[in-house]
């Protein structure tokens, strides 16, 4: 069992979530010296590759590195990524059976939510954050805010086409937990295992997250 609470707290410290898609499970320890190097203590590991199940487990094996597994849209996928070592659920859409399995292993689990109603489901299932994807087509910040003004109480992790430049719009709704991005760690760098690039702009997305946290 991992503590929502603490969980959430790993999240928002450093207001951002890699969202990682890794072809080679050898570069899952490289990846996750890189991020923290870069002062992050949290990443989204998708099952959208074969490596999914190993990269996680490799990753958490470092202690001050909060892992997830992403894009989990089964059951079974998503016991695979806690006997892996995930610490937390991350779906594309809003699934029933993944969110409840989830919930009964107390596991956190952050269903996508596009709309009023899949919330509506996310507040009936008893969650409190969820994943607001994909967050640019559907309107970007402007669109969370407004789906924030009748579910006060719900929290927000924007994911889907953001870039550096979008960031300090989010972090500064105070509903947004945390966003998630790929450009700190884009398919071309991973492919490239260019580990210092990764560093670098893990680094400079943190600091700008950072100045976002204190402006609002």
């Amino acid at each position: 069992m991992t503590d929502v609470h603490d969980t959430e707290q790993t999240i928002a410290a450093g207001g951002l979530v890699p969202v990682v898609v890794l072809q080679d499970a050898a570069d899952a320890a490289p990846l996750a010296e890189a991020l923290l190097a870069g002062g992050l203590r949290c990443v989204e590991v998708t099952f959208r590759t074969d490596a999914a199940a190993a990269a996680i487990a490799t990753m958490a094996r470092y202690p001050e590195l909060l892992v997830g597994a992403g894009t989990v849209l089964t059951v079974d996928q998503a016991a695979r990524a806690l006997e892996s070592g995930a610490r937390f659920v991350v779906s594309p859409g809003f699934g029933p059976a993944v969110v409840r399995n989830c919930v009964e292993a107390g596991v956190p689990v952050y269903p996508g939510a596009a709309t009023a109603t899949e919330i509506q489901m996310a507040v009936d299932a008893g969650l409190r954050t969820v994943k607001f994807f994909p967050a640019e087509p559907l309107g970007g910040a402007p669109m969370v805010k407004a789906l924030a003004a009748p579910f006060r109480d719900m929290r927000f992790i924007p994911t889907g086409g953001i870039t550096s430049a979008q960031l300090p719009a989010y972090l500064a709704l105070p509903s947004v937990l945390a966003v998630g991005g790929t450009w700190m760690v884009a398919p071309d760098l991973l492919a490239a295992r260019d580990w210092a690039e990764v560093t670098r702009r893990t680094a400079a997305a943190v600091a700008v997250a950072a100045n976002s946290r204190k402006e609002r």
